[in-house]
């Protein structure tokens, strides 16, 4: 009897030794999530998470009806958390656009000391959220619009900055070659051969910053740094869940409403 076609060769996906291995690396993937798991559990009182569904019907019934007279008292603080939002956006875009410039291989002055400098600062705001600048702003200027403003800049300058050095690296070297070649100065070079190819960039950028930032100042006034926060923490500390209703529709259509601008002024600018 013929014995060859037992011979023939059987194609495998992965060898022995790589399914093995697969099959460790899961095993290993489990452990770990296994393991984490009952780190971030060990303090959990599950007495507590079974009664969760019922305290959340009795606060969900609570928060029904709105307090629709709470809304006279929250247009001031909603125009003071659009004013942190705006304020920020723009201070953080001064002081992020040179900032991206420095950092930017085919800008900077100096590979060696100046663009690691400016990409620290980059990092530097990227690392932190902007509750914990308000944080150390609030402790620094005390609590108010002033230090919203600042924690709001002070995050938008890493996310405004590392987006725009990337577009920056990103741009037609050969439109900055022909302005050379006409022997026009670096300042020259910079105003007619980068910064027209980065602009739309930069402002797209820009708003789509202000979009967040809309998001991010309506819970700054929890640490204290001003705007409608500050009234969603007082009716949260006092138990008002018709306020706290009231508080959410407001920021939900705030931010709905800073969304649909956004779209509107990417459609003019892209």
């Amino acid at each position: 009897m013929n014995t060859d076609h037992h011979r023939l060769p059987v194609w495998r996906k992965r060898s022995r030794r790589a399914d093995w291995l697969l099959f460790g690396g899961w095993v290993l993937a489990l452990a770990f999530v296994s393991w984490a798991f009952q780190v971030m559990t060990q303090d959990t009182i599950w007495a507590f998470v079974l009664d969760a569904p019922a305290q959340a019907r009795d606060i969900g019934s609570r928060m029904l009806p709105p307090d629709g007279g709470f809304l006279s008292e929250l247009w001031w603080p909603l125009w003071e958390t659009i004013n942190i939002a705006t304020l920020g956006t723009l201070i953080g875009l001064f002081i992020a656009a040179p900032v991206a410039f420095l950092a930017a291989r085919n800008t900077t002055p100096s590979m060696y000391f100046i663009r690691p400098v400016a990409l620290f600062v980059i990092v530097a705001s990227r690392s932190i959220n902007s509750l914990i600048w308000a944080l150390l702003l609030v402790a620094i200027f005390g609590p108010g619009v002033l230090a919203g403003i600042l924690a709001i800049a002070l995050r938008s300058i890493g996310f405004i900055g590392k987006l725009l050095y990337e577009a920056i690296e990103e741009i037609d070297g050969a439109q900055v070659e022909a302005i050379e070649a006409t022997g026009a100065s670096t300042a020259q070079t910079m105003a007619w051969g980068v910064v027209p190819q980065v602009a739309p960039t930069l402002a797209v950028i820009t708003v789509f910053r202000w979009d967040i930032n809309i998001r991010e100042s309506t819970v700054l006034g929890l640490v204290g740094a001003g705007g409608i926060g500050v009234k969603l923490e007082a009716a949260l500390g006092s138990l008002a869940w018709p306020k706290v209703t009231t508080l959410l529709i407001v920021i939900l259509v705030t931010v709905v409403v800073s969304e649909w601008v956004t779209a509107k002024v990417r459609e003019k600018l892209i």
